[in-house]
């Protein structure tokens, strides 16, 4: 289960990046997640902060690999202006 205590990886990100004076309220959400039949997926969703944005959803063989595509993503994304949440 990727509720377990012993898991290095982090399972969710939240990010957020806000410039008034640009009128930038946008969102970057990160989840690692397992579905009914047990395949781990990484899900991405991001829009204007007080949408539901969109989503994309991408397959990984094991959580491990998620997880290094979540914190990739994440750091792009705080290098971009995206703070955490």
């Amino acid at each position: 289960m990727l509720d377990d205590i012993r898991s290095p990886v982090q399972h969710n990100v939240v990010l957020h990046q806000i410039d008034p004076g640009q009128g930038i309220r946008r969102f970057y959400s990160l989840m690692i997640e397992r579905d009914l039949f047990g395949t781990v997926r990484l899900v991405r969703n991001c829009g204007r902060i007080g949408t539901n944005g969109q989503e994309l959803v991408a397959v990984f063989a094991n959580e491990l690999d998620a997880g290094v595509v979540l914190e990739t993503i994440a750091r792009a994304k705080r290098k971009r202006g995206y703070r955490d949440l």
